[in-house]
């Protein structure tokens, strides 16, 4: 395996912004992706299961098609896309890798393009219908991410609580923060709640991150 393979495979490395405690800017923001790029230079066997992220069962050929999505209310077309185990050597020796993962967790990720067909922001979200054990853990990554990005620059909130929402395993976590940094503006939220009438076996337990595109300066 090359050192460029390796790299791309570790988990945490997956998550590539800026890290503001210690000043550094790192290259890419997820994989080789990097906002503010053209989607023409996106690497297509690194990317795989592309869809409209807003046309269900709209699937797209390559990056290149997605002016067939339709438009948020940004003006941005999302595209849904999952990692290509293929290109990952340690997908085929350790299930840690395998599939759409960071930092070890499932996750769903979606890119949003302009009409230039510049990528202006990524969005991750752990993955509601990952295995119970994953599911237990989701509002983990969030912690992975504060690390990753520093710890110092977050602006955090508790969100609103609703009339009947219970713990989850003495926890009940309703988090959102944000965090400018190098013309990135990171919004993460966690939660870890049981809703109102929600059976036992049943519960929100997750991290919602995203990397969005400024044009301003971290302070």
């Amino acid at each position: 395996m090359n050192h460029r393979s390796l790299i791309r495979a570790l988990p945490l490395l997956l998550l590539l912004v800026a890290c503001g405690d210690a000043g550094a800017r790192q290259a890419t923001d997820l994989r080789d992706l990097n906002l503010g790029m053209s989607v023409a230079n996106i690497r297509p066997e690194e990317y795989i299961n592309l869809v409209c992220a807003d046309k269900e069962g709209a699937s797209l050929a390559g990056w290149n098609d997605f002016p067939t999505c339709p438009v948020d209310e940004a003006g941005l077309h999302g595209i849904s896309f999952r990692f290509n185990d293929e290109v990952n050597p340690l997908a085929a020796v350790n299930d840690k890798y395998e599939g759409t993962k960071l930092g070890g967790h499932p996750v769903l990720l979606r890119g949003l393009v302009d009409s230039g067909g510049v990528l202006k922001e990524i969005r991750i979200d752990t993955d509601p219908n990952a295995r119970p054990f994953w599911r237990k853990k989701a509002y983990l990554l969030a912690l992975a991410v504060r690390a990753r990005y520093g710890e110092a620059g977050w602006t955090c909130r508790e969100a609103e609580h609703h009339d009947g929402e219970t713990p989850v395993g003495g926890l009940l976590i309703k988090e959102h923060c944000e965090k400018h940094s190098e013309q990135r503006r990171l919004v993460l939220d966690r939660e870890v709640y049981r809703r109102a009438g929600q059976p036992l076996s049943d519960f929100v337990n997750a991290t919602h991150l995203v990397i969005e595109q400024t044009t301003e300066t971290a302070d």
